[in-house]
């Protein structure tokens, strides 16, 4: 919706030759996309100085208040208002060669609440989305040997749906998320910047409901391989406590419907807590087993850099996080007075308890107001009053979980990961607000 306040970030922020400038790898191009993001700033301070005594808007009686509206059920399945079709998720250019290989971001900068419409939630392909046909579709639960399970089992769509579910809020983040600013401030907007998040209702049924339905050595068993159906070959690793605690779930809803083709559609397995690659889609096979699998996915990729050169395996869980997603990179202060600071703060390891807010670059904090429901493992809105004097200033937020863990700086997280990482980045976010109302990502 648009704001007689703060002007959109650029949801389509580069032009094609711009796109090429990614692409063939020169970097010049973010000055002329953020120029070309702020050229309407001084126009639209015109408009409104032009503006005749009364409002328009009032004084004429619009056509929709003047006759018949569209139909009931003119169309079978709702879309968002043509004002606001620009929200959208987009891929970055010049991320990735091929787009089945590749991510679209969330726009978080234009959402309300803490849970994604899920035709904005973000993608991560390996092979590609598929449409796969449910009737079609099976499920296979074996052992990594004959005495691990009592009864093998393949369950049907509808067989699994017949089960007793359940239905929980989550937080799912590519482990990759913020990966681009490891090493410095790279792209512009808050939707590139944390866009790999998204947050759903997912329902499902418990994965150990399954596992106790085959008979599984429930003691013996330590870990669970998850293999998705898609060309990639998606294995993952996921410890038998996760499966025990009742979290991770085999689901086949997402906020009320079934979940879309992009997010797995027909199934899905969802492992609150844990980065995204573990959350298989196109959920075909469970093996249980005694040791961890080693899959490529947790042996070669999705690891993290260490300074002496090491890489460390198996680092799964998403640490406590947040990120000020207005006002944030790409947008326009357009007058001074009163503005609302909001942003998203979660953790993997539980409950945000508390989420603290700076507008001097970390010198002074200050409590946000924590929006209900704070539940655990899923995205919790934040809210902090600002009263904007002209003055230049810089937004930053830090979170705190329920087990003590606190959000760290960059220079923190660097005296342990160094900077030539890319996968979980949780360090504070900062944007720098300038006097003419411009806001862009700095690192501090």
């Amino acid at each position: 919706m648009l704001s007689r306040f703060i002007q959109r970030a650029p949801e389509n922020f580069l032009s094609k030759d711009q796109m090429a400038d990614v692409r063939a790898g020169r970097r010049g191009f973010l000055a002329g996309a953020f120029a070309a993001a702020s050229a309407g700033v001084a126009l639209a301070g015109q408009a409104r100085a032009a503006t005749p005594e009364g409002d328009a808007n009032i004084l004429n009686l619009p056509a929709h208040s003047k006759g018949l509206g569209q139909p009931v059920a003119a169309r079978g399945y709702g879309l968002p208002s043509e004002w606001e079709k620009n929200l959208q998720r987009r891929e970055s250019p010049g991320l990735t060669r091929i787009g089945q290989a590749s991510v679209s971001f969330c726009p978080l900068q234009g959402l309300f609440g803490i849970i994604t419409p899920s035709g904005l939630h973000f993608e991560r392909h390996h092979q590609g989305w598929w449409d796969i046909d449910p009737s079609r579709h099976r499920l296979m639960v074996n052992g990594s040997d004959e005495a691990m399970l009592k009864r093998p089992m393949v369950f049907s769509m509808d067989e699994l749906m017949r089960l007793p579910n359940v239905s929980r809020m989550h937080f799912i983040e590519c482990g990759a998320n913020t990966g681009m600013e490891w090493g410095n401030a790279a792209v512009p907007t808050v939707q590139y910047t944390h866009g790999m998040l998204s947050c759903s209702e997912f329902t499902g049924v418990p994965l150990r409901a399954l596992l106790e339905l085959c008979g599984a050595d429930l003691k013996r068993a330590k870990f669970i391989l998850a293999e998705g159906a898609d060309g990639s070959g998606m294995t993952r690793t996921i410890p038998m406590s996760l499966v025990m605690s009742g979290e991770v779930l085999v689901a086949y809803g997402q906020n009320g419907e079934m979940l879309r083709p992009e997010n797995g559609y027909p199934l899905r397995l969802i492992v609150p807590g844990v980065q995204g690659v573990s959350w298989i889609k196109y959920l075909r096979r469970i093996e249980v087993g005694d040791m961890p699998y080693g899959t490529k996915d947790e042996t070669i990729h999705y690891v993290d850099l260490q300074p002496s050169g090491l890489h460390r395996q198996y680092t799964s869980i998403q640490e406590v996080k947040s990120v000020v997603t207005s006002p944030s990179g790409g947008q326009v202060l357009l007058q001074k007075g009163f503005h609302n600071i909001t942003g998203l703060a979660w953790s993997g390891r539980g409950k945000v308890k508390r989420v603290d807010v700076s507008v001097d670059g970390g010198r002074n904090w200050a409590p946000a107001r924590l929006e209900g429901p704070v539940l655990a493992k899923c995205l919790t809105r934040f809210n902090a009053d600002f009263v904007w004097d002209g003055k230049p200033a810089i937004f930053q937020s830090r979170a705190v979980d329920e087990t003590g863990q606190i959000q760290p700086t960059y220079n923190e997280l660097r005296k342990v990961r160094a900077s030539r990482s890319i996968y979980h980045n949780n360090a504070i976010q900062s944007w720098s607000l300038e006097e003419n109302g411009e806001v862009k990502n700095v690192q501090i």
